[in-house]
């Protein structure tokens, strides 16, 4: 037997075991959360892509963001799909009234082509651990296909950005010519960690941080200025400020090691004053950005050895989980925040045990 014939035995094989020990399986707590999630996620970026398809004058960007919302689309399929065969109620998410046609540009192709990037740089994490915490063969299918989809759109997006010089690229650093263990406790001491050159890594988290920030500035500039009520202006101007004290801040530790950072995207931002989008899909995209942003200070920590750059890291979860709890309470107050999937109420049941 050549080992052609033996692959299709074992996928033979495989397959008979997946469909012995998946009947009648439900989604469990994270399958149904995540899709739950990404339901929403894709949704919300439907919407934002036909505002952007409305408007886009650059041919590459709109082929690009065709890719973008046809497998939107797909996805929402699917996932309705899966719902409806599980007998679990489809979010309401969005619909036609949370974008409005006919409105000026908000933002240039720069800005929706950076946009794009971005956003699959951040669904890289939610999916991987959405694949990584599924059982259901179905569900490791979904979103073993969306990490094939990102992996292009993340492609196409940079070799765009490059091709147009929009973004920077990240600098070299001298290759070592030699193995060597580190002999000073100062290595990654508070105070005297700071005086030793800055470690790769630790380059590749601050520019991460640095472009989550810039696309956050920037959407949430937009957003300040098209939203309907003052409260929500504020909002969202508060937002912008935290976003550019984390570039700044960010940056400044680069420059002080004479490396430069991102280049920003406020000039690619209009001064429509008119809005694309409800006031409800802008307050859930700054929510996602919020996730989005904690996340990424925590994955940098996690990958940083001087205590000073933890220590802004650590300061910035703290600012940024207030600001959304902010963000959530006005939704709700709104009517705007969907109830997720949530564990049965033990408590309550033992009082209602009928209801």
């Amino acid at each position: 037997m050549d080992s052609k014939d033996q692959g299709s035995e074992k996928d033979t094989k495989l397959e008979s075991q997946i469909s012995e020990h998946q009947q009648h399986l439900k989604l469990n707590s994270s399958e149904l959360s995540d899709l739950w999630a990404n339901y929403l996620g894709d949704s919300m970026f439907s919407y934002i892509f036909e505002h952007f398809l409305e408007l886009v004058k650059d041919d590459e960007v709109k082929d690009l963001l065709l890719y973008n919302q046809k497998l939107s689309k797909q996805h929402l399929n699917t996932i309705s799909e899966l719902f409806i065969q599980e007998g679990i109620p489809v979010p309401a998410a969005f619909g036609s009234s949370d974008v409005y046609k006919g409105t000026p540009r908000l933002f240039d192709d720069t800005f929706m082509l950076f946009y794009v990037q971005q956003m699959a740089i951040g669904a890289f994490g939610q999916y991987t651990r959405a694949l990584s915490s599924s059982i259901r063969q179905d569900v490791m299918d979904f979103y073993r296909q969306g990490v094939q989809e990102l992996n292009e759109i993340y492609e196409r997006s940079t070799h765009l950005l490059l091709k147009k010089g929009t973004i920077m690229k990240l600098p070299n650093i001298p290759y070592p010519s030699h193995v060597e263990f580190i002999d000073k406790k100062s290595f990654n001491n508070f105070l005297a960690g700071k005086n030793r050159p800055i470690a790769g890594l630790e380059i590749k988290y601050l520019h991460l941080n640095i472009s989550t920030n810039i696309l956050g500035k920037s959407l949430m500039m937009g957003f300040a200025q098209t939203a309907s009520s003052q409260k929500l202006r504020n909002y969202f101007k508060n937002g912008w400020q935290l976003a550019d004290k984390q570039i700044k801040q960010f940056g400044n530790i680069l420059a002080s090691e004479n490396i430069p950072s991102p280049i920003l995207m406020d000039p690619h931002v209009t001064n429509s004053k008119v809005p694309a989008f409800s006031d409800k899909l802008m307050a859930y995209h700054v929510i996602l950005a919020n996730q989005l942003g904690m996340e990424n200070l925590g994955i940098s920590m996690s990958r940083t050895l001087r205590h000073d750059i933890h220590a802004k890291y650590a300061k910035f979860i703290g600012e940024i989980g207030l600001y959304a709890n902010k963000g959530q309470e006005m939704m709700i107050q709104h009517g705007w925040f969907e109830e997720p999937p949530l564990a049965t109420d033990r408590k309550k049941a033992v009082k209602n045990p009928l209801q």
